[in-house]
């Protein structure tokens, strides 16, 4: 699959024609909460006061690739997202309460469904194309992926938008909090990696992708994998999966220019990364990202555009120039329950 376009709205300033995070924006706290363009020139102003905050992101994203690739109608929109419409979800359980399961508005409830935005899309779109929203925790955008992946390989869809999308909000953010999932005190973005305790930071964004089958000449990157693995057994579990996908590509470690990896700064939850880096990794570069984007399911979407973004600048942020980067591997996993793998190609 190639990626003919991509639009991010993250916690960095991503959106639109800027540079590739040539300034990181610092935060303080255990909450990364997305950068907020103007909405007026993606959106029409009157649909905005309808729209929460999650359904702006998406719709922006989305319109903002399709513009980029200059596509007006997609064949197929797929979405991927863990939580769904959070804010939506909140108030109208929130009002349930309050007044007694009586006298309820439909509104909050019909907007806090998870495929609100792919079907949001499609409506500004008049797009009756394939729709199809999946809801699958910490896999949720890669089981997108691998729906459109079918899609263009059955000749079913030629161009395909896939996003992945997930908010925080303080309900949810409280929630969380008390599993002990977020770091407690004042943490600093740009130094997670060295904090060695419990918890992360939590984040939120919405990144969409075009993707066809034929290559434009203009594109960021070529997809050439991609793979999900649930709960291994133990470490070398772990690395037999990397090892196996790659050799479904006729590749091997020695053939990754970089890898991009999930660490959030949680000291059990990055041990797997240690011990790949240690031994696996050993042979390339090592790159992270969640310092970026923060901790939420389907951050894998930000990684994919981090990493599309590496391969078509052939920059990484803070980091000295390397040699031409060719081919990059994504491994993220969520809560250590799924793991993925996305491998990248230069076009």
């Amino acid at each position: 699959m190639y990626i003919r376009s991509t639009a991010n709205i993250s916690p960095q300033k991503t959106f639109g024609k800027v540079p590739f995070l040539d300034e990181i924006v610092i935060y303080e706290g255990n909450r990364l909460n997305c950068v907020t363009p103007d909405y007026k020139e993606i959106i029409d102003p009157k649909l905005i006061r309808r729209m929460s905050r999650v359904i702006k992101m998406g719709v922006a994203s989305a319109m903002a690739c399709l513009q980029d690739a200059g596509v007006t109608n997609p064949d197929a929109i797929i979405t991927g997202t863990a939580y769904g419409c959070l804010e939506d979800t909140g108030v109208f359980l929130s009002k349930m309460v309050e007044r007694g399961e009586e006298l309820l508005t439909p509104t909050s409830f019909i907007q806090s469904t998870h495929n609100t935005i792919g079907a949001q899309v499609a409506l500004l779109l008049h797009c009756n194309n394939y729709n199809n929203t999946f809801v699958n925790g910490g896999s949720s955008f890669e089981s997108s992926l691998l729906d459109a992946q079918m899609l263009l390989q059955e000749g079913e869809a030629k161009n395909v938008l896939v996003g992945g999308i997930d908010e925080i909000t303080d309900i949810s953010h409280g929630i969380l909090s008390r599993f002990g999932l977020y770091k407690r005190g004042a943490t600093s973005n740009t130094d997670l990696y060295n904090t060695n305790s419990k918890g992360t930071v939590a984040g939120e964004g919405s990144a969409f992708f075009l993707l066809t089958n034929e290559a434009s000449g203009n594109d960021l990157a070529k997809l050439d994998a991609v793979a999900t693995f649930y709960k291994p057994a133990n470490y070398a579990a772990v690395e037999q999966q990397i090892e196996s996908f790659l050799a479904a590509q006729d590749l091997s470690m020695y053939d990754i220019s970089l890898v991009v990896a999930g660490n959030n700064g949680d000291a059990q939850n990055d041990a797997v990364y240690d011990y790949l880096e240690g031994s696996l990794f050993n042979y390339c570069n090592v790159a992270r990202y969640k310092h970026l984007c923060g901790e939420y399911p389907t951050s894998s979407a930000f990684a994919l555009w981090h990493a599309a973004q590496i391969v078509k600048t052939n920059t990484i942020p803070g980091a000295e120039p390397i040699t031409p980067i060719k081919k990059i591997l994504v491994y993220n996993h969520y809560q250590n329950n799924c793991h993925s793998l996305m491998l990248l190609s230069a076009c």
